[in-house]
């Protein structure tokens, strides 16, 4: 799982050399790499060696390296891995956009579940081997389960939260929290948005937000691991 790019290289021979690998004419293989490289956004720092580049940059170099030959299909294996917010944000949109516009499949492996949800149309759901889910994304997250419940953490009462959380939990209902915010399953959703009022008003509580919750890929790992 090391990063094994030569730090001697420039990125643009580095590129160009795999492309001649893949089978291309040297003249094209040059161009290619030139191309793919202004598309990732590296056009201007495509003569830099590899060793002199940050991390996200050298992700982008490799997303290059494999689209440059115009494969039928690429295999991204944690493609934002060391990548900050802003940069995983934008190679995510690079990888939907060689999907998009250049009709390349590509098959993304990934632990970061949002990144699949954001980028995938099918995908193979594995926990420890075992399958979880299998299909068309749109058919298996999305659709309205539960309620989402925010709440104001004020100082009084004290644990008031908390009250709400164990109010519901003793009913029944399906109580996954994060610090204020409730997520709430395994009842209609009017009964969730009833048993709600009632919690928060025998705690003494306040709602800063309620609304319908939609279901996530998260949710599919946790219900197989119950």
């Amino acid at each position: 799982e090391r990063n094994v790019l030569p730090d001697e290289m420039r990125a643009v021979d580095f590129v160009r050399h795999l492309a001649e690998v893949q089978g291309l004419p040297r003249g094209e293989a040059r161009n290619r790499a030139s191309d793919t490289l202004w598309l990732v956004g590296l056009g201007e720092e495509r003569l830099r060696t590899l060793g002199t580049m940050s991390t996200g940059q050298r992700q982008r170099v490799k997303l290059a390296q494999a689209i440059a030959s115009d494969p039928k299909l690429v295999l991204l294996d944690e493609p934002t891995d060391g990548l900050d917010p802003v940069q995983r944000s934008e190679m995510l949109t690079l990888i939907g956009q060689i999907s998009r516009d250049f009709s390349i499949n590509v098959v993304l492996s990934s632990h970061q579940l949002e990144e699949v949800e954001r980028v995938c149309d099918n995908i193979v759901a594995l926990d420890a081997g075992r399958l979880v889910a299998c299909g068309p994304i749109s058919d298996l997250i999305g659709a309205g389960d539960g309620i989402t419940l925010e709440l104001v953490d004020v100082a009084e009462p004290a644990g008031s939260v908390d009250a709400v959380e164990a109010a519901l939990q003793a009913g029944g209902i399906d109580v996954r929290r994060h610090e204020a915010t409730l997520a709430l399953r395994g009842a209609a959703f009017e009964e969730l948005c009833d048993r709600s009022r009632d919690a928060v008003a025998a705690a003494g509580a306040r709602i800063r937000r309620l609304e319908t919750r939609r279901r996530t890929l998260e949710d599919l790992f946790e219900d197989a691991a119950r």
